[in-house]
């Protein structure tokens, strides 16, 4: 009879828990008009199969949860934050992946000063950035770049992409071209003899990374990124084992483009 009376005590709070956790574990909502825009814009999302897109929807919702995202002296739509939330996933979508040092994206309309943050010095020739002391968990982005970015079916540049590649490499502590988090500790000195190798090449004009990626380990390594996702046959092509390397650390092979 006691255990009887524990049962009926017992059981609507394990109902209730079963329940709950499985409204928690639901598919998110997605806007309609938001699957459009992917559609559109991303083609990475659309070469993904139909499970794949879900994953990748949900993603994005839990990215725009806890990361803000503000116009500065500009107006954003949804086509922006969609397109800051794909920045960040693409880069992780084979791995789960929280961007514990992301807090806020200030988007400016085109071009500031990295060290003033403005839009009106006569030096302004920034893209995008990672902020660092007092703008510690933040990003900054040219509204103008992030499009461009997405702009293209082929494209090897992508400043959102760059910038999401930065914090991945800073997720150890250190922005130095060796993302310690995803790289298997056996393909570290492997990872950086290509990357001095190619370094020298473009130095020497002998390559067809960016040359930005000369200018430092870590700019390498976002640099690299930008051109693995954005035209992965063409980099597989030129750069076969750097492509391989590139596809250890991001876990998998990225969508190759049609």
């Amino acid at each position: 009879m006691k255990g009887f009376i524990i049962f009926l005590v017992v059981m609507p709070v394990i109902t209730w828990l079963i329940l709950r956790r499985r409204k928690k574990g639901s598919y998110i909502i997605f806007p309609e008009n938001y699957r459009a825009l992917l559609n559109e814009h991303v083609s990475f999302y659309r070469q993904l199969n139909d499970a794949e897109k879900k994953r990748f929807e949900n993603r994005v919702m839990d990215f725009l949860s806890y990361v803000r995202i503000h116009a500065v002296n500009t107006e954003i739509d949804d086509l922006d934050k969609l397109l800051v939330a794909s920045s960040a996933i693409i880069p992780v979508f084979n791995f789960d992946w929280h961007y514990y040092n992301l807090r806020d994206v200030l988007i400016y309309a085109g071009t500031f000063n990295n060290e003033e943050f403005s839009v009106t010095s006569t030096e302004r020739d920034t893209l995008g950035m990672v902020g660092t002391g007092p703008m510690q968990r933040m990003m900054i982005l040219s509204k103008q770049a992030l499009r461009e970015g997405f702009a293209n079916e082929i494209s090897k540049h992508n400043t959102g992409i760059h910038e999401f590649v930065h914090l991945l490499d800073k997720a150890d502590g250190a922005t130095d071209g060796i993302p310690e988090e995803l790289l298997n500790k056996q393909y570290t000195i492997p990872w950086i003899k290509y990357m001095s190798e190619e370094i020298e090449k473009i130095k020497q004009g002998a390559s067809d990374i960016n040359v930005y990626g000369a200018s430092s380990e870590a700019e390498f390594f976002a640099v690299a990124s930008e051109y693995f996702f954005g035209a992965p046959e063409q980099f597989k092509e030129n750069h076969p084992e750097l492509f391989s390397m590139m596809e250890k650390i991001f876990h998998k092979q990225p969508a190759h483009k049609a």
